[in-house]
């Protein structure tokens, strides 16, 4: 029976080593010995940088009910505390270099994001994989994992390949895969490695991310209210900072979670070009809850429930997540003109001519260097790279009735059946 079917989720064992530290810590008082108090974690950061400018105070409520939600909701281990204390000292550290590079250097706020290109859309409808096709052409820049956690002092274009930051920022995300072994079959993790926009915002405390890492709910109902202007602005002004020295023709950037604010995207970086992602929901939506179990498991002992979570991804709550995209576009909140549909169907049909078709309604030149760049990728690519069907259908019963349910988005996006 899987993890849909039961609503239960089986954590994976936990390596011999961890098993042990986390025995010990439970005769211990690890609040205490691993403290998670919002003062005493801000002066630490001070501390450590001998800087106290964290910019405006807009960080410090959400920051306040993360750290809140996390002591009294996420029933943290020992080494979970550990790694969550390093993550906030990190976010903090990383808000003060920011604000002290700015300081510094004025002139940073004069640079120009040039026409973004943000790439979109549900889970499987081929976002990883386009985003890995499209890194390949020179006149994109992605933001490494390593820029990300350490953007300070900005990098540099003479030495962005070797910078003395890639191998601290390897060790300490690759850890994850230690934590949890089964986790590097899912993702994988390295400091050289582009990661999603979501990811970049922790510094802000204000992204879904954090709800992705622990079970909080306090948290998260905190989320659905805040205004996402804050850590949209707080991206663009990291981005700016990381190409000040290292420039980047056109930033590529990704997250499938843009799609539940499209507007203020849209509000930040007025010129950004939207690819948005598509795939029969019927196919594409798939629990993802032995992703997110597998997650709170690095950190917490705590039981996952998977039936709640299965119960907030039900085929009316996504397609009304889809549909409201559809609302904002007809509406005129989401200028058409700059979101690009791009069928998942098209990509495993004929890749080259999909991607040479999505140049072209961008506007945007497709350079011999990224046709070969792509043709590359394709020849050398790893088999089941555009996915793989490993979860169940369910009934031709359940299936007429979801396609009824996505019938809108189909239509609208001309998006073909898969089953």
């Amino acid at each position: 029976m899987t993890t849909q079917e039961s609503g239960a989720w089986t954590p994976p064992a936990r390596p011999d080593w961890l098993a042990r530290v986390n025995e010990e810590g439970r005769g211990m008082d690890i609040a205490s010995l691993v403290p998670l108090r919002p003062t005493e974690l801000i002066e630490s950061a001070m501390a450590t940088t001998g800087l106290a400018d964290f910019g405006k105070d807009e960080w410090r409520e959400p920051f306040e009910v993360l750290v809140k939600a996390i002591n009294e909701e996420a029933e943290l281990n020992l080494f979970g505390r550990l790694m969550t204390r390093s993550d906030l000292l990190i976010w903090l550290r990383e808000r003060l270099a920011i604000e002290e590079a700015y300081r510094r250097h004025p002139e940073i706020e004069d640079e120009v994001l040039d026409a973004p290109v943000f790439i979109v859309g549900q889970a499987r409808s081929g976002t990883s994989i386009l985003f890995e096709l499209l890194s390949g052409d020179s006149q994109f820049g992605a933001p490494a994992n390593w820029e990300i956690m350490f953007p300070c002092p900005p990098p540099e274009a003479a030495t962005y390949r070797d910078d003395p930051r890639i191998p601290k920022a390897h060790h300490l995300l690759t850890q994850w895969h230690r934590v949890a072994p089964s986790f590097l079959a899912m993702h994988e993790l390295g400091a050289t490695i582009p990661n999603e926009c979501k990811v970049a915002m922790n510094c802000t405390f204000v992204t879904d991310n954090l709800t992705g890492l622990f079970q909080i709910p306090g948290y998260y109902q905190w989320l659905m209210q805040a205004d996402l202007h804050v850590p949209y602005a707080y991206y663009k002004r990291m981005l700016k900072l990381l190409q000040w020295k290292n420039p980047r023709r056109h930033w590529l950037l990704k997250s499938p979670s843009h799609i539940e604010s499209l507007p203020v995207l849209f509000e930040v970086f007025p010129d950004a070009r939207v690819v948005y992602a598509h795939r029969d929901p019927v196919k594409a939506r798939a629990s993802v809850a032995h992703l997110l179990g597998t997650l709170y498991w690095m950190r917490s002992d705590k039981p996952f429930d998977a039936a709640s979570f299965e119960r907030l991804m039900t085929p009316e709550a996504y397609a009304a997540s889809l549909n409201r995209v559809i609302d904002q576009i007809e509406s005129g909140e989401i200028p058409r003109a700059q979101l690009h549909d791009f069928l998942f169907a098209d990509l495993m049909r004929d890749p080259l001519d999909a991607i040479s078709r999505l140049y072209d309604a961008m506007a945007m030149a497709f350079p011999d260097q990224g046709r070969q760049a792509v043709a590359d990728y394709l020849a050398h690519k790893p088999r089941g790279k555009f996915g793989q069907n490993v979860y169940s259908l369910g009934e031709r019963d359940q299936i007429a009735r979801e396609r009824a349910i996505f019938a809108r988005y189909q239509s609208f996006h001309k998006v073909p059946d898969e089953v």
